[in-house]
């Protein structure tokens, strides 16, 4: 399956499960969003996830995300690029994005 038909399989189950999920435009893609707040979206054939710097630190440094810089020359702290391999870690990383935007306190 192309990452791009399971980020899509993915955000579609996301979407259905969480009353608090919807879909929105964000460059030139069509993301997910919690309380008005993108979380999840795919940009070139990646997907694109907005988590705590230390956690997207962590992914750089282990060769699996890749710095995510929205055509800016810069990248983004709290954005990673990512290719799941399958269907369960990429619902668990989109997951992990879902509650990282939803928490209030952060």
């Amino acid at each position: 399956m192309a990452s791009e038909d399971m980020v899509e399989m993915v955000a579609a189950e996301i979407s259905d499960g969480y009353a608090d999920v919807e879909r929105g435009r964000i460059l030139h893609s069509v993301g997910l969003k919690t309380s008005g707040k993108f979380f999840a979206f795919v940009a070139r054939g990646d997907l694109v996830l907005k988590l705590p710097r230390q956690r997207v630190e962590e992914l750089l440094s282990s060769g699996v995300g890749r710095p995510f810089d929205a055509g800016k020359g810069r990248p983004l702290r709290e954005w990673v690029r990512l290719q799941p391999s399958d269907a369960s870690v990429c619902s668990a990383l989109m997951l992990e994005a879902r509650a990282f935007v939803a928490d209030p306190g952060r």
